[in-house]
């Protein structure tokens, strides 16, 4: 089997061993590469070699594949991060609710992660093909959504939220990753423990080292006494490694060894220290890709890549973009104590039709000026309205420039010191 599939199916062993939720994974012949204890529970003649069972046999007591199962479309749309089951006729008889691809080292989808309804409602299908209600939650921690494709990231970040093994989560800038990592931790075991931002893409490679791994005194100019790294002060809890992909193949070797060898060794210092640090990294660009391109080490990308999770772009979900709005205007009104403001539904629609690059961090920073600069009890967003938005004042985009700049210098100056 493939190292990276293999890793991650141990991956999923720890984390739904003992679980009431039904989980398996199976390869693209419809073998049960994996299945725990619930789901197994499920077949009611309890006759199949479990080495050797075929999903549609364990799980829907068939003799041959159902119908037009949608957890195929993952196999063959390599893009899809996951598909949502009605149960309708559709082939979803084995209580399928929802997959998710694991893919190998090539980055082909090679298994794919089911998650089941309760045996319960299974076994309520067969009498009825009406399905049960699935209850849905606006939010998860500081993520916020309703949409079928948040619902399904909300499924899996609880999944994978009490395993130690490394989470990898990919989306485009503006997403939410931080939060997402925040809430893997906050949902842990680890919550009471410390949790670690570091910025991989704001640092120079010899800063980055010593502020990940600390350093002793005289490791280099300036090094006038020993200093604990990110690592050490994370010790028990969770490290969040941001923009991993802007490290450099110098760095990325290191780091695959604190991975392997669950040790760091500070700048300048003969003796290692164990850690018990979860690691969660996250980047805007598709590692896979720069695997390929050989720009970032395979052996790292199997490491860092245990447990895959996918943010997607507002535009991937435009019918949550209401409940955000709702939820950035009561929160600037209250920040700027401001009163609280309306919106006319033609601003609603007009915020849900616009492009949104910069994603939900690009809405939150809209409602925000528009809940700062508008008078009166409607918010006013006539530049969206009217189509303008993206010829917003260049001075506000040459300040907001110029501000993350001079954060970027005085956060290099303060690790000097």
């Amino acid at each position: 089997m493939d190292p990276i599939i293999t890793a991650r199916v141990e991956a999923i062993k720890q984390l739904a061993h003992g679980l009431s939720n039904r989980v398996a994974v199976m390869d693209r012949a419809f073998n049960v590469v994996y299945a725990n204890e619930a789901a197994w529970a499920v077949d009611e003649k309890q006759d199949c070699d479990q080495h050797h069972a075929k999903c549609y046999e364990t799980f829907a007591q068939r003799t041959d594949p159902c119908g037009t199962c949608p957890a195929i479309t993952l196999f063959g749309t390599p893009e899809v991060q996951c598909v949502s089951c009605s149960g309708n006729g559709d082939g979803t008889a084995c209580g399928m609710h929802q997959a998710f691809p694991l893919r190998d080292q090539h980055g082909t989808v090679a298994s794919i992660l089911v998650l089941f309804d309760s045996a319960s409602n299974t076994k309520r299908r067969t009498l009825s093909p009406d399905r049960s209600t699935i209850p849905v939650t606006d939010r998860l921690g500081d993520l916020i959504g309703r949409s079928p494709i948040m619902q399904q990231l909300f499924d899996m970040t609880r999944l994978v939220a009490d395993s130690s093994s490394t989470v990898l989560i990919q989306g485009e800038s503006g997403t939410g990753k931080e939060l997402l990592a925040r809430t893997v931790h906050t949902l842990s075991s680890r919550r009471d423990r410390p949790f670690v931002v570091v910025d991989c893409g704001a640092l120079p490679e010899t800063l980055l080292e010593s502020e990940l791994f600390g350093h002793v005194r005289g490791a280099f100019t300036g090094a006038v006494t020993n200093k604990r790294g990110l690592f050490e002060e994370a010790d028990g809890g969770t490290i969040f490694l941001d923009e991993i992909a802007d490290t450099t193949p110098t760095f990325q070797a290191k780091l695959l060894r604190v991975l392997q060898e669950g040790e760091i060794k500070p700048v300048g210092g003969t003796r290692a220290m164990k850690i018990h640090t979860r690691v969660i990294s996250a980047s805007n660009k598709d590692l896979a890709e720069l695997v390929k391109a050989k720009t970032f080490r395979q052996d790292l990308y199997y490491r860092l890549a245990v447990l895959p999770l996918y943010l997607p772009a507002l535009r991937e979900r435009r019918e949550d973009i209401p409940l955000l709005v709702q939820h950035f205007v009561t929160a600037s009104c209250a920040r700027h104590h401001q009163p609280a403001r309306k919106i006319a539904e033609s601003t609603m629609r007009a915020l849900r039709d616009a492009p949104w690059p910069g994603n939900v961090r690009e809405l939150q920073h809209y409602i925000e000026r528009a809940v700062v600069t508008t008078a009166g009890p409607w918010l006013g967003c006539e530049d969206l309205v009217s189509g303008d938005i993206e010829n917003e004042d260049e001075s506000l985009r040459s300040a907001s420039r110029e501000a993350v700049a001079q954060a970027e210098r005085i956060r290099i100056v303060d690790a000097l010191q």
